[in-house]
This record gives structure tokens, sequence and C-alpha cells, in this order.
């Protein structure tokens, strides 16, 4: 039971982030400019979504690696908003990466341990 929970609720956290995100994107569309400047700006914003995407992308197969590339990508976001000073209001969107970097890790700790039991049990 805990195991696939590990599994699959950090997966489904990152996808919903990253959509909720990526909706920001299809701001770039609104206003009076021309289509090429309007493609420019979506270009301009969906371009972390595509990164945090890849990174999700590389959590799903590699656990650890992927976990601590969300934490550090949560944190320099953090960091980059100003969330810990003036831009409070950014940690909601941020947090849901850094607890689906957490719990990518703690999947690839939890299914570490469960194989080392098993390889100990005669």
């Amino acid at each position: 039971m805990i195991k696939s929970v590990l599994f699959w609720v950090p997966r489904v956290l990152m996808i919903l982030a990253v959509l909720f995100m990526g909706i920001f994107s299809l701001d770039a569309f609104e206003g009076d400019h021309t289509l090429g400047q309007k493609l420019l700006g979506f270009l301009m914003h969906i371009i972390p979504v595509l990164v945090l995407a890849a990174i999700l992308v590389l959590a799903w197969k590699q656990e650890l690696w992927g976990g601590l590339l969300i934490v550090a990508a949560s944190l320099a976001l953090m960091i980059w908003f100003h969330s810990f000073t003036s831009n409070k209001e950014s940690l909601y969107i941020m947090l849901p990466f850094l607890v689906s970097g957490i719990l990518f890790i703690t999947g690839y700790r939890y299914k570490k341990k469960s194989q080392a039991s098993k390889q100990e049990m005669p």
C-alpha cells in the first residue's frame, strides 16, 4: 500500500503542478500584440514548464536524481521569486514541486530499504 502511494502521489502531484503552471502560459495570447509577439511571449512562458516536465520524465525513471532536481528547481524558483521575503504568495505555487521532490526521494529510499530487507531474509 505505502509503496503504491509513494509511487503515484509524487507523479500525480507533479503532473498537476506542471499543468497548473502551463495554464499561466496561455495569458501570452491576450492583448493587442501581433501573432509573432504573442507566440514569442508564449514560448518564454512555457520554457520553465517544459523544463519541469523534462525533470518529471527523469524523475519517473530515476527517482533519486529526479527528486533532487525537483527540490533544487523548486528552491531556485523560491529564491528567484523572493518567496521568503516579499512574495510569500508564490510559495503556494512552488510548494507542490518541493513536496513532490521530497516524495520522489522518500519513495526511492523506501524502495531501496525494502529491497535490502528482502535480501537479508533467508
